[in-house]
């Protein structure tokens, strides 16, 4: 996997949606639209947007599923709870709280156009040490940090400054399209 770089997978800033940390979900969400049509077709679709700040520096990104945990604000109270996120729950559970919580009670419309008005900034997630990786790194390390993270996805960077994002899924297609090669030549 040393052959492989992270710059030879990563997808450069310049093509990915961002958002500066003022911006609203909506913005976020049109963003995104934006950027997947825009995007190379033959490649995954993006999942997140990068939120800026008013410098032009990545300080978060904000994933599909932070958009629809903002949908409901009492997820932020149930999922502070000592980890309650890394837990499995059975169905029936989940059910329950769904009734305890009174989760979605609104209609989806009045949902959906409250956290439309949002800020990004709120419910953005920060990226920890763990989350960069230099752009010259091989596929080994930064694999390494994809598995032991439980990441979707790594911040590239040149000395201090991010450059692009490795994301999961092309990490996973150039280890699928290598794994067809050596079965055909094998």
């Amino acid at each position: 996997m040393k052959t492989f770089k992270v710059s030879d997978l990563m997808v450069p800033l310049s093509e990915y949606a961002s958002v500066p940390e003022n911006a609203t979900l909506y913005e976020a969400v049109c963003e995104l639209e934006k950027a997947q049509a825009a995007f190379d077709h033959s490649r995954y679709r993006h999942r997140a947007v990068l939120v800026y700040d008013k410098l032009g520096h990545i300080v978060g990104k904000i994933s599909q599923l932070d958009i629809l945990r903002a949908l409901e604000p009492k997820y932020d109270e149930m999922l502070d709870r000592e980890g309650l996120h890394h837990f499995g729950f059975s169905r029936k559970f989940m059910q329950s709280m769904l009734a305890h919580y009174q989760l979605w009670t609104k209609p989806l419309e009045d949902i959906c156009r409250e956290a439309g008005e949002k800020t990004v900034g709120q419910f953005m997630h920060t990226p920890r040490e763990g989350e960069f990786v230099e752009e010259s790194a091989g596929m080994d390390e930064a694999i390494h940090q994809l598995v032991l993270g439980h990441h979707q996805s790594l911040l590239a960077t040149r000395g201090r400054e991010i450059v692009g994002i490795l994301r999961l899924t092309d990490v996973f297609g150039a280890i699928f399209h290598t794994m067809k090669q050596c079965h055909r030549t094998g």
